[in-house]
């Protein structure tokens, strides 16, 4: 989350700073490093969903895993997909994943596109008429991929991924301009990080470019009729998935594999006082009525992930043990948990992490912020990432100097956020501009006017409909 507050010195309004990663407010050991008087603390960005390091290719990120997990991820790409590895020797012919190679198969029974925020939408549970599938074995690599009738898949009940979760998945989204254009934002980061999440979870590697290439393909097939020029500044959810196919018990590395994409029809999360949502039981909005969201702090018997562990994966291990936590803090009026770690109570995330310590997953969208902010505050605001505790967060609430925070991610995009409950404490954020704060209101409008179309900008990557 994101968090900004005064100095302690000056007068209200003077020397903000913002802390991308719970709040913001100051910390004394940056007051004599002050480049300026607005400064931007980019710690952890409070973020929803999305530790990989994107500026890295899609293998140095490993090397700084145990050896032997190291050691394993590079025989595994070298084997699987020998054209991106880097070590250089010789390796066996294999087919891998080319998206040239797809074959069309049209859906002849099409459904019919729900209204935005419909019941239906708000389900989460309406996809399109069409998916990608691609399978794998270990013995014939990647088969042709398949552009087909989105429905049901058959798995073996002895599939390792019904077993052991080999599994991984990616959310991204893409957009219809104001402009009438169709655009993804950064697929490449999403790519990469989910052949990442792949290697890691002992799944085949693939060279990103290809499987970005497949993505672009589903949004031009269903983008004219899921996504109507008529419905400018709209979105629907993209998932790329990959799990483990192989009829076997046995806890080994999978023979096979299946990836397959899909784009699903979603909510709009980011704005919680705009949106409210059915009134069934389709899912709890409990902060949907009042601007902000509430997050609940994690006590010290709950953690999310831990050092060496593989929170920095985009896998389903990571998500599953921690549902229980979320729906009992959304059972208590709480948008969701706040992910402590520690005795000191560090702040590590609440879906994802912005420091290279391979802890939890690192967020695309919470790293385009900070670019952005560099990119256009660079002489009026300083962005600094760092580690930091939910006591240095409690003394800047008792002192007054939070000024604001939001929530970054995939889903929620920039949300604001108004409180924090920490052991018995409801810690309050301001927003200056009643249903948001200041800065956070600049960076969404900027990065939204990327994504849709409102400013020309290399990040968002224009796809032409079919």
């Amino acid at each position: 989350m994101s968090i900004f507050w005064p100095g302690n010195h000056e007068p209200p309004g003077y020397s903000v700073r913002l802390f991308s990663k719970l709040l913001a407010c100051r910390a004394p050991p940056f007051a004599q490093s002050r480049k300026s008087d607005t400064e931007l603390l980019s710690s952890l960005a409070f973020l929803y969903l999305d530790a990989v390091q994107m500026a890295l290719t899609a293998i140095a990120p490993f090397q700084i895993t145990s050896e032997l997990t190291h050691s394993s991820i590079k025989h595994a790409v070298t084997k699987t997909a020998p054209s991106i590895s880097t070590n250089g020797n010789p390796t066996p012919i294999i087919n891998e994943l080319d998206a040239s190679k797809l074959v069309f198969t049209r859906n002849l029974s099409p459904h019919a596109a729900p209204e935005p925020n419909s019941p239906e939408v708000w389900a989460q549970s309406v996809c399109t008429d069409h998916m990608i599938t691609c399978q794998w074995t270990s013995t014939g690599g990647w088969a042709a991929p398949h552009l087909q009738p989105y429905g049901p898949m058959q798995l073996m009940p002895t599939a390792s991924v019904l077993h052991y979760a080999t599994e991984c998945f990616e959310g991204l989204k893409f957009y219809r301009g104001h402009d009438l254009k169709l655009r993804l934002f950064r697929p490449d980061c999403n790519t990469r990080r989910m052949l990442n999440s792949a290697i890691r979870i002992s799944l085949p590697a693939f060279d990103s470019d290809e499987l970005q290439k497949l993505i672009e393909t589903l949004v031009a097939v269903e983008g004219e009729k899921w996504l109507p020029k008529s419905r400018p500044g709209t979105f629907l959810y993209l998932r790329p998935t990959m799990i483990a196919t192989a009829a076997s018990l046995g806890v080994q590395k999978p023979k096979e594999a299946l990836l397959y994409i899909m784009a699903c029809c979603f909510p709009d999360f980011d704005t919680p006082s705009k949106t409210n949502g059915p009134s069934s039981n389709i899912l709890q909005q409990s902060s949907k009525a009042r601007p902000g969201l509430k997050r609940l702090a994690s006590k010290e018997d709950t953690v999310r992930a831990w050092p060496g562990g593989y929170g920095y994966a985009k896998v389903g291990a990571n998500y599953g043990p921690s549902l229980i936590a979320q729906g009992e803090a959304k059972a208590r009026s709480f948008d969701q948990v706040l992910w402590l770690w520690g005795k000191d109570c560090e702040v590590t995330e609440a879906g994802a992490t912005p420091l290279d310590d391979k802890i939890i997953l690192d967020g695309i969208t919470r790293r385009r912020i900070l670019q952005l902010a560099r990119a256009r505050w660079g002489g009026d605001v300083e962005i600094v990432e760092r580690r930091y505790t939910m006591s240095e967060v409690e003394s800047a609430a008792e002192e007054g100097r939070l000024q604001e925070a939001f929530a970054a991610g995939t889903a929620f995009f920039i949300a604001p956020v108004s409180s924090i409950h920490f052991r018995g404490k409801d810690l309050e954020i301001p927003m200056s501009e009643v249903v948001t704060g200041k800065y956070t209101a600049i960076l969404k409008k900027n990065l939204a006017n990327i994504m849709y179309g409102r400013e020309d900008h290399e990040w968002g990557v224009v796809i032409n409909e079919r």
